[in-house]
């Protein structure tokens, strides 16, 4: 394949990490926010980054034009799920379910000849007031593009199933103009999924970087802690140890792998003050090492936030939780995220690059081994048909 591409609220460009094997080019890109634009420049620097609105005129038009004149035939569009994911509050009126109308503007514009569209199931669910009425997202899209497009028919998808350790629903538009007569589609989902233990379990146990204790205090609670710390560095500057609260880190020790630290008796979660505090029964949760990820998030440094911690082994094995022990009390380092993400060990990160900053656009980003699964289906029936 040899397309080019113009990525929409590209983010910092996880999403496309793979198109260029395949023949896509990332030729113009569009973000709202400057460390995304920044970060997707640092990445694809032949790219033309436009950092700004969308839906302002001006930026729209400098976009579409950069588009036309790089004679872009594919677009990627991943606009902001949050207004309509479950992790979110679900507003009826959020203003970031309507961005999915410069998408729609943008392919009747450039008519390009693939179009690829991927936001949370959810959006199949959507409403948004348009033209005095409320209208389905999904109805609107094919009320747009029906006359001009094919459309796959199974649009959720399950990134486990596509070569990707984490359990991650998506809802993936896969349009092709029907002047290519191709019906795009994924492929048929894997019967086997790539489990933690397949992505991260051959990397170096950390211990946690506890933050309000001293050096005397850390040897003490964990002797070896600069040891896997080195050990970690050795295999990559992004396994390292994540900061934690004591008392969190406590509590983490105690739990077992795929337990919350809820369910113990005595060490649970606690304020700073010693009393228990308050929370849902999936944080302060360790994963399973035989089962894809949990869905990633953009707060993965807490384990105050749903299901981030690792799985861990156990050094003292015990039914009695003032006995047992469990390595790992902490949540994922940046790099086995890159790796339950599906990006590549040696993803090109900015310098500047803070470890939240990292965190989010991982957790935001779709990953991306999914989408170069329909990339490879989209080369096989280009082949079948030129054959």
């Amino acid at each position: 394949m040899n397309f080019s591409a113009l990525s929409l609220f590209a983010s910092a460009g996880v999403a496309e990490t793979y198109f260029e094997d395949h023949g896509v080019h990332i030729k113009v890109a569009s973000e709202l926010l400057p460390q995304r634009a920044r970060f997707h420049e640092h990445l694809y620097p032949d790219a033309k980054m436009f950092q700004g609105d969308i839906t302002d005129e001006t930026v729209y038009s400098e976009v579409i034009n950069a588009a036309k004149k790089a004679k872009c035939d594919f677009i990627l569009a991943t606009p902001p799920c949050q207004g309509m994911s479950t992790a979110g509050l679900q507003k009826k009126d959020d203003p970031r379910n309507r961005l999915i109308l410069s998408v729609l503007r943008a392919i009747n514009d450039l008519k390009p000849k693939y179009v690829m569209i991927e936001n949370v199931p959810e959006l199949l669910q959507t409403s948004i007031y348009i033209d005095g009425e409320w209208k389905s997202i999904n109805n609107y899209i094919h009320e747009q593009l029906d006359a001009n497009y094919f459309f796959n028919e199974k649009k959720v998808v399950n990134a486990m199933y596509y070569g990707v350790p984490q359990s991650r629903e998506r809802c993936v538009y896969l349009l092709s103009r029907k002047s290519t007569r191709i019906h795009w589609e994924f492929p048929k989902p894997a019967t086997q999924v790539c489990t933690m233990r397949d992505a991260i379990g051959n990397l170096p146990s950390l211990d946690p970087n506890v933050t309000d204790i001293s050096e005397e205090e850390r040897k003490k609670l964990f002797p070896h802690y600069y040891e896997k710390e080195a050990a970690g560095l050795k295999v990559s500057k992004w396994h390292y140890p994540p900061k934690h609260k004591l008392r969190h880190v406590i509590a983490m020790m105690h739990t077992p792998e795929g337990h919350s630290a809820w369910e113990n008796k005595k060490f649970y979660p606690t304020l700073k003050d010693g009393r228990k505090s308050k929370g849902y029964k999936n944080t302060y949760k360790r994963q399973w090492w035989d089962k894809p990820a949990y869905t990633i998030t953009m707060f993965t440094s807490r384990l105050g936030s749903q299901e981030n911690g690792h799985p861990g082994h156990p050094i003292t094995e015990s039914d009695d939780e003032n006995e047992r022990i469990w390595s790992d009390a902490r949540t994922m380092s940046i790099l086995e995220l890159m790796r339950l993400s599906s990006l590549p060990d040696n993803w090109n990160i900015p310098e500047w690059a803070s470890s939240n900053v990292i965190r989010e656009i991982i957790g935001e980003g779709v990953p991306p081994r999914l989408l170069e699964a329909a990339l490879i289906s989209l080369e096989n029936l280009i082949g079948e048909r030129d054959a």
